[in-house]
């Protein structure tokens, strides 16, 4: 390491100021930092409040997404082997195919190995595009400023792959980052200065952009190849809800497999088991808000409980159980992950708990009174963001004229 350490001050000398490619410094400064702590650490700040700085805040935010990283790559296999005919298998063509046949892993569900590289096929494409076009814009914009290239992307662009369809076309995602990270983030100042998730953001342009590519049964499942398919249907879970028209209690759905993430459905939105492993590293390095994630799951609770009480003759969605909107669909990704963004979400404790309340309360709300869309979570913690600092602000108001009654009162 102390070789590698004389290696970059060495070849970095002409990109510091004053040398004869200083206007690069910023691309030097970002592979510093990568594999050394930054000359600058993070003591005060928007959203820093300790000794801990900024590199490593985000680099324990990938470790927690690991497992959902995990998932997403034998999960999107397993649908997709799952998806396939056997006997067709030989027709599948394209580059992942080519892999695969290169590679002897087969197309097998039962093979975690298979699982693992079909789904890392479609995985890994999209991640290396969002670091690559995500980066470029943190790249550019550093430039044109004269700052450093900071590491808060390194979460954006892991959380991104990990809420999209597994079928997500390239471009497409190239378009969505570029939008979260420019208009998301960056035109606010950048890292710490954005009211909005960049990783929500990017994904609702996709969600209004192209509603025909980010909707409907077979987006949610990597389909290799028409040929080799026999009318098989990758719904959701929540989109089986939806279809309801008998009691909740009817429908041929395994509670287990959704909370393990055995569903078609976002990549790494599946497992509500791999993110709360991830809650659990969060929670006890102090970056995640256990009293964000606390609301979240009351607010829920409360919620999926009113509507239970009051119940409906031609909503069958009025019966469906807290534990099920709590594994089905987006909801763990986004109370652990999503929500308790520091940057986005309210300062203050108190804030925080009602911050949590509304989003878990809004997200059971809109899917039982809107069925057509029961993957609320996104706009929901969007709508949410902006309202976080009108939270603060309220609840700063309140303490100020508490205080102002005490000292009336001495």
């Amino acid at each position: 390491m102390r070789m590698l350490r004389r290696l970059l001050d060495r070849i970095g000398k002409p990109f510091h100021p004053g040398g004869k490619l200083d206007r690069f410094y910023p691309l030097y400064e970002a592979a510093d930092t990568f594999f050394y702590a930054p000359a600058k650490v993070t003591t005060t700040g928007a959203h820093v409040r300790d000794a801990l700085d900024l590199k490593r805040m985000m680099i324990l935010v990938v470790i927690a997404c690991l497992p959902c990283v995990l998932m997403a790559m034998f999960n999107t296999g397993l649908q997709a082997n799952l998806a396939l005919n056997p006997a067709k298998a030989a027709q599948l063509t394209g580059w992942r195919h080519d892999v695969i046949a290169l590679l002897g892993t087969g197309y097998a569900p039962g093979s975690l190995l298979a699982n693992v590289v079909h789904g890392a096929l479609y995985f890994l494409p999209l991640y290396a595009l969002t670091m690559i076009v995500g980066l470029g814009w943190e790249v550019g914009f550093a430039i044109v400023r004269k700052l450093e290239v900071n590491e808060g992307f390194f979460v954006t662009g892991l959380l991104f792959p990990l809420i999209c369809p597994p079928d997500t076309p390239l471009w497409q995602a190239a378009l969505a980052i570029s939008f979260g990270v420019v208009l998301g983030k960056e035109v606010f100042g950048g890292t710490g200065m954005n009211f909005i998730n960049p990783a929500l953001a990017a994904r609702a342009f996709l969600f209004f952009a192209y509603p025909a590519s980010m909707s409907g049964d077979a987006v949610w499942t990597a389909l290799p190849a028409t040929a080799a398919l026999d009318g098989y249907s990758g719904a959701t879970v929540l989109a089986q809800m939806r279809q309801m028209t008998t009691p909740f209690d009817g429908l041929n759905l395994s509670w287990w497999n959704a909370f393990i993430g055995l569903e078609p459905g976002s990549m790494g939105e599946t497992s509500a088991l791999a993110c709360l492993i991830g809650a659990v590293v969060l929670i006890a390095t102090g970056i995640g808000s256990w009293r964000t994630m606390a609301g979240v799951t009351l607010g829920t609770i409360a919620m999926a409980l009113l509507f239970n009480g009051v119940g409906s003759a031609t909503n069958p969605y009025y019966a469906v159980p807290f534990w099920w909107h709590m594994a089905a669909g987006g909801w763990a990704f986004a109370t652990v992950f999503m929500a308790t963004d520091p940057v986005t979400s309210p300062f203050s404790n108190t804030g925080r708990w009602i911050y949590g309340l509304m989003i878990g309360a809004l997200i059971v709300l809109i899917r039982v009174l809107n069925p057509a869309y029961p993957e609320s979570a996104m706009l929901v913690i969007l709508f949410m963001n902006v309202m976080a600092p009108f939270i603060d602000y309220l609840l700063v108001q309140a303490n100020l004229r508490r205080r102002g009654r005490r000292r009336a009162q001495t």
